[in-house]
């Protein structure tokens, strides 16, 4: 429904036709909360060998290993692999609480043509690769068996020019896994990995030494990184660094060089406030260590000494969003956070946290007022002593700021929003990008502070009188 006095947005009933609804909110596997990704949670999981010091690997020139079953009756503490695996770039993401509920099947046939992101608004070609790294500092926190860390890490950074190859979404045992998770089952498996990326692999950074800002992105629970790619690809257009981080084991699917596909562990655990305390800590260890590989005198990627340590910044969905106020807490390097609709269960110190904060989300769970994720972000609030911003995007559902809200309109799968999904990632993008421009480059945003004729379904909140305007 439209809210009283916003605009209506025209093509609703067109947009619904032909489109799969079961229950109102449909293919909650892929969009929905912990909960509905149980099934796929336990397929994998790869047990790394370790090293004594943290190591990193440009799969650029890392080999495949050899291929082992795709059986996926594999049990946890086994690795599922595929001979395509080693040469993805993987992930997307989701989480909050009530989204539970049975996933949908999709339509008949994917429609007609690829897969697409939107083009990014930059001015500047996008390139990427992606970082294989290890923290022997610290066992895995989900299976204390695994002794070091392993994390998958995309890079997008503005490029000298475009390249040859474009960036593959993600795996075909990517995508079939994701969409098994959501028990899709009417769409091709290889449907996601099939989706038209703007980033080319492995061209050259442009830029000049500590001149980029560096933005990192954390996806929500279940879903992998590339779930955050149409925004990574805007924010590297508009000449930022960016890197996404697969929280190994909070996911579907994550794929490493060596073709092991690792699978989601947490999916299986009962969702306490403790866990959710645990996931959000431990990916603020996850966000810190990957900051060390990257701002280190040797950085992990050649193409890092463009970046500017001093201009740090994160922003999450979901539990990502949550987690990118955790970080800020543990770690100074991060000199402003956005949070994309996540609940938040780590609590800010009465001391109260002084940098810049963003909190996107939708009206239906982050209206003041209205609900215990509401009074989290309300909670949160009155510790937040510097710059911040709230704002709501009418018509939105969890995915909609993912690249999984504006996939899933291409496949005429409903995640129960009623705004079109690129219309959604257009003002994810827009507010997104002030922010960091605002907050890494000085750069006044008048969007951030008043409501704005042109993206009329965002509202500005004001917690203390409980209204948004």
């Amino acid at each position: 429904m439209t809210e009283p006095g916003r605009p209506t947005r025209t093509g609703v009933s067109q947009r619904r036709r032909g489109r799969t609804l079961r229950g109102g909110v449909v293919a909650a596997g892929l969009l929905a909360y912990v909960a509905t990704t149980s099934t796929a949670s336990a397929e994998s999981v790869g047990t790394p060998s370790t090293s004594k010091t943290a190591e990193s690997v440009d799969t650029r020139s890392t080999q495949p290993g050899t291929a082992l079953s795709t059986s996926e009756t594999a049990q946890p503490g086994t690795a599922v692999s595929t001979p395509e695996a080693a040469q993805s770039r993987t992930a997307p993401s989701t989480s909050e609480a009530a989204q539970s509920g049975s996933a949908s099947a999709g339509p008949s046939s994917t429609p007609n043509g690829t897969l697409r992101l939107p083009e990014p608004t930059g001015s500047r070609p996008v390139g990427t690769t992606f970082l294989y790294l290890q923290d022997t500092s610290r066992s895995d926190p989900w299976v204390p068996s695994v002794k070091a860390r392993e994390l998958m890490v995309s890079l997008w950074y503005p490029a000298r020019s475009p390249g040859r190859e474009r960036a593959r979404y993600m795996t075909p045992k990517e995508s079939e896994l994701l969409l098994k998770s959501g028990r899709i089952t009417s769409v091709p498996p290889d449907a996601l990995s099939r989706t038209r990326t703007h980033a080319f692999t492995d061209v050259g950074p442009a830029g000049r030494a500590r001149t980029l800002p560096l933005v990192v992105l954390s996806p929500g629970h279940s879903k992998p990184r590339t779930e955050l790619t149409a925004l990574a690809e805007d924010l590297a257009s508009r000449g930022h660094a960016v890197a996404a981080i697969d929280h190994t084991y909070e996911n579907v699917a994550t794929t490493f060089p060596d073709g092991r596909v690792t699978t989601c562990v947490t999916c299986e655990l009962s969702k306490t406030p403790e866990w959710w305390a645990k996931l959000t800590g431990g990916r603020a260890a996850d966000v810190s260590f990957v900051l060390d590989q990257l701002l280190a005198p040797r950085p992990k990627w050649k193409g890092a000494r463009l970046i500017d340590p001093s201009r740090v910044a994160m922003a999450g969905h979901s539990v990502g969003g949550a987690s990118a106020i955790a970080t800020m807490l543990t770690d100074s390097r991060v000199r402003a956070g956005i949070n994309m609709d996540g609940t938040t269960e780590i609590r800010i110190p009465d001391g109260g946290l002084s940098r810049p904060v963003l909190l996107l989300g939708k009206p239906a769970t982050y209206t003041p007022g209205k609900g215990e994720a509401a009074a989290t972000w309300e909670r949160d609030w009155k510790q937040l002593t510097g710059w911040k911003r709230w704002l709501l995007v009418t018509g939105t559902a969890h995915t909609s700021f993912t690249d999984l809200g504006l996939l899933m309109d291409q496949l005429g799968i409903d995640d129960g929003s009623e705004l079109p999904g690129d219309r959604a990632m257009d003002i994810t993008r827009a507010y997104v990008g002030a922010f960091f421009d605002l907050h890494l480059r000085n750069r006044p945003q008048p969007l951030l502070d008043r409501p704005s004729s042109r993206h009329p379904e965002v509202e500005h909140c004001s917690p203390e009188t409980r209204t948004c305007r």
